[in-house]
């Protein structure tokens, strides 16, 4: 960004720090995912076959892999590498060459779960939203924030002109992209026995990309 005042030309580079991408899953898309979970989940076998909580960092009831055949149904990659060319392009004048899913996995949470702070495999990552709770409890302090349920991205440290988090409040349907080094963490929340329900990827893009 450029302005100037008293005849002083000032220029505002941002060279330090990872972009982060929101965009929508599709109604279509959202729908055939949180149908493909509820039939997951009355299958005692198939859930235990596609379990992969103990690979995960979350302390959280249920974490499992999407098949391989229903994220081609849906054409899943081809949406989240859609999203990932038009970063790429914006962030960086280039053009994706490759965009390959390491894996993509649901997580379903619950009241007083949490995932504590972490990173991901890959150079690309990404979380969206399938289902949330109408509300996520209160703080047990009312002068303090509220941030029960909130996805936080953690990066370097609080500056003059720098902010080191990030919160994001879950809304059913956003989807956010972001650097599979950038540490995060996923609040508990409480007083509630809805669901809130996520999906998120790793995944290897171009070799020759400064972004990750």
């Amino acid at each position: 960004m450029e302005s100037k005042k008293n005849n002083q030309s000032l220029k505002i580079i941002k060279p330090f720090g990872p972009s982060v991408v929101k965009f929508n899953i599709p109604d279509e898309t959202l729908q055939s995912l949180n149908k493909y979970v509820d039939d997951i989940i009355k299958d005692s076998d198939k859930i235990k076959k596609l379990d992969h909580g103990s690979d995960l960092a979350g302390n959280v009831n249920q974490e499992f892999f999407l098949e391989t055949e229903f994220m081609k149904s849906i054409k899943w990659a081809e949406f989240l590498a859609s999203a990932c060319k038009e970063w790429l392009k914006h962030e960086q004048k280039k053009q994706l060459q490759s965009f390959q899913i390491i894996k993509s996995w649901i997580v379903r949470q619950f009241k007083h779960e949490y995932n504590p702070i972490h990173w991901h495999s890959g150079h690309i990552s990404g979380v969206g939203y399938l289902k949330v709770p109408n509300s996520f409890g209160d703080t047990y302090q009312e002068n303090k924030t509220n941030n029960n349920g909130k996805l936080v991205l953690v990066h370097g440290s609080k500056n003059l002109f720098s902010e080191s988090n990030y919160i994001i409040r879950p809304k059913v349907g956003e989807f956010y992209m972001f650097p599979s080094y950038l540490m995060h963490a996923v609040y508990p929340f409480y007083d509630t026995d809805e669901e809130r329900r996520s999906i998120s990827f790793n995944a290897k893009i171009d070799e020759n990309s400064s972004m990750y």
